[in-house]
């Protein structure tokens, strides 16, 4: 859970990185950023900013802010009703992001400040993504990502997001933060 302050702080601090990549946004845009700390109140460790342009039947396209060390945790976007979950391409406009995927593993993930949630990050298939690297990810992929240290931008183009079907490895993962007064 965040309070108003910390959320507010989060989306100013998250407005300076999409300055840094040099994307423009509109009013509404800034207005409408979600800060994602997923109910673990550890919002620079385990968190996310979200900018969602569009999100139809079809389509769906996000800009991601990740501070320096912040980590999208695990998860993977499920098959559900015989409908295939989310395909998702992952580009970094600015900074750094180790991507992590099921697969042979290639090294050891970068998980310091995580000890609170290393049994949670399982796979070890390391992807890094620099300024202009893209990957994409098909459905029913289990995955998390980690900005680097001066953090990242990340866009993100898929399919239909429908992130209230996530499943998440740690249970204690809610992935609509809390607001407090």
């Amino acid at each position: 859970m965040l309070d108003k302050k910390q959320f507010e702080k989060a989306r100013t601090e998250a407005l300076a990185y999409f300055d840094k990549a040099g994307i423009v946004l509109t009013e509404k845009e800034k207005n409408s950023i979600e800060i994602a700390d997923f109910g673990l109140s550890d919002l620079y460790k385990i968190g996310l900013e979200v900018l969602v342009y569009v999100n139809t039947t079809k389509v769906c396209a996000k800009e991601l802010v990740m501070f320096p060390g912040q980590t999208c945790p695990e998860h993977k976007h499920p098959t559900k009703n015989g409908i295939s979950g989310k395909e998702e391409t992952f580009r970094c406009r600015w900074g750094k992001v180790y991507l992590y995927v099921t697969g042979e593993k290639n090294c050891e993930p970068k998980l310091d400040g995580l000890e609170n949630h290393k049994e949670y990050l399982k796979v070890s298939h390391e992807i890094v993504l620099n300024s202009g690297d893209q990957y994409t990810l098909m459905s029913d992929t289990l995955h998390w990502f980690r900005a680097g240290d001066e953090g990242a931008v990340v866009s993100e183009f898929s399919t239909t997001s429908t992130d209230d079907q996530d499943i998440f490895t740690d249970p204690r993962i809610n992935r609509f933060t809390k607001i407090s007064e």
